[in-house]
């Protein structure tokens, strides 16, 4: 018996039941059921614009960068230009999400390797899953379509997001998700990503990429 199945099996004797009890897994069922829902900030809850430009702003607060594209075909030349414009090589590591892999990365002159990162990448972009206005918070969801060490080994990560996913609250996303993956199908992890990793540890100087990547850049698109 492990020390879980000790500590319920404890309770469950001082309350003189065995946990089978039909009447009272069918009250446990219901009340998971109806459970309230919490409070939800009213600042996120505004018409699409208003929340693209909320986003903008909570995000590059967070020190992260933010551009806007009208099509995911122009996200490969933007990204190369971004690279460019930081003088940093032109490699790219993604994983196989078909929103990524069906951009024209052709048309660039970027390296693309594709997979998890092994730690010696300086570059990678994931597409999200979504995201957060009334934080500037990006949502991503593990898997080999994005793999999480692109969240946090390399030092420049881009991230792509869809100007419809941008949604006002944590709470939406979630239920997004939920009804995405199902019922005990829900992804191994969710990372929730506000600007580069920075920590403040040592003396309350503020260090960038303490624990993964040290710049974020954000690409919106409204296709």
């Amino acid at each position: 018996m492990s020390a879980r199945d000790e500590v319920f099996a404890n309770i469950r004797r001082s309350l003189g039941v065995s946990g089978n009890e039909t009447i009272r897994r069918q009250i446990a069922a219901e009340r998971l059921e109806r459970a309230p829902k919490g409070l939800i900030p009213a600042r996120g809850q505004l018409p699409a614009e208003d929340r693209l430009a909320m986003f903008r702003v909570q995000a590059e607060a967070a020190l992260a960068t933010v551009t806007e594209l009208n099509s995911a075909a122009d996200v490969p030349q933007a990204i190369a230009t971004f690279l460019r414009d930081h003088n940093l090589p032109a490699t790219l590591r993604m994983g196989n999400d078909l929103r990524l892999t069906a951009m024209p990365w052709a048309e660039t002159s970027l390296e693309i390797s594709h997979g998890p990162s092994q730690g010696a990448d300086l570059n990678a972009v994931s597409h999200a899953f979504g995201a957060v206005a009334e934080t500037g918070t990006l949502v991503t969801v593990s898997g080999p379509e994005n793999p999480s060490t692109l969240n946090f080994l390399p030092d420049n990560h881009i991230v792509i997001v869809s100007a419809k996913d941008v949604a006002g609250d944590y709470e939406t996303v979630w239920n997004k998700v939920r009804f995405a993956f199902g019922k005990g199908g829900m992804p191994r992890t969710v990372n929730w990503i506000t600007g580069p990793s920075r920590s403040g540890d040592i003396e309350q100087t503020l260090l960038l990429g303490a624990h993964g990547p040290r710049r974020l850049h954000v690409v919106i698109v409204r296709d």
